[in-house]
């Protein structure tokens, strides 16, 4: 069973992972920590242009060692996370929930009839990096005061990014997938009042994903600029989200 500071994360009794599960009719959709052994998956997926076309960050081509050393530092994050929340369970196992900086849990699997899980992507929460501003002295001085503020401060400025496996594209999973990490987790357990979007002009998909669940077109930012993965883009949606 699991502790009350994990609320309202449940565990898997086979694998001992916290995850959160999707609503209906994606119930079978569930969002646990990323696995070691979900490499060669990652390197496919991020292969695949129908995904990498609107990313920034990953370099193309997708190699093992980019996965491994991706992995490496997200199950870091997610561990010191889940470490936490045992401490504070441990230290008052009577408490209330803590308020905590960050998700422990952020891929996305799908869960078969026989059991087995089907790695089906990324969907993850940091603070802001502003990357709709150009490398200058005032993004510097943002992305500090953000990073400096504590965990549960209204003003930080969360940002989310995600990625789908194109085999799951237009079923809804992305939609119910934000909608839950915000409700269920980012405004009760990190008190969440401010979450920051941005899209790469263009990906009508992905703006409909954050409108759907009540982001507002803030600005357009236009600019011609080279991804790692090629891809030459030509400006960015920014999108916002206040509780």
């Amino acid at each position: 069973m699991a502790h009350p500071q994990l609320y309202p994360l449940r565990v898997n009794p086979k694998t001992r992972e916290p995850y959160l599960q999707l609503p209906s009719p994606h119930e079978n959709i569930i969002i646990t920590p990323p696995r070691l052994s979900d490499v060669p998956e990652i390197v496919k997926n991020l292969n695949d242009f129908s995904v990498y076309k609107w990313l920034s960050g990953p370099p193309y081509p997708y190699l093992d060692s980019h996965a491994d050393e991706w992995l490496a530092s997200l199950r870091s994050d997610c561990d010191m996370l889940l470490e936490e929340l045992e401490l504070a369970a441990k230290k008052d196992p009577e408490a209330s929930p803590i308020i905590v900086g960050g998700c422990p849990v952020r891929t996305l699997r799908e869960v078969r009839a026989d059991g087995t899980e089907v790695f089906l992507g990324d969907i993850g929460v940091d603070r802001c990096g502003y990357p709709d501003l150009e490398a200058s002295f005032e993004k510097e001085r943002l992305i500090e005061k953000n990073s400096q503020r504590l965990a549960g401060d209204p003003e930080i400025a969360w940002c989310i990014g995600y990625y789908l496996a194109a085999s799951h594209h237009g079923r809804g999973i992305m939609t119910a997938a934000l909608r839950t990490l915000i409700s269920e987790w980012m405004i009760p357990r990190m008190g969440a009042h401010l979450i920051r979007a941005e899209a790469f002009k263009g990906n009508a998909g992905s703006r409909k994903v954050f409108e759907k669940n009540g982001f507002t077109l803030e600005k357009i930012v236009d600019f011609t600029r080279t991804t790692q993965n090629g891809q030459t883009q030509q400006g960015m949606y920014v999108l916002l989200w206040r509780s």
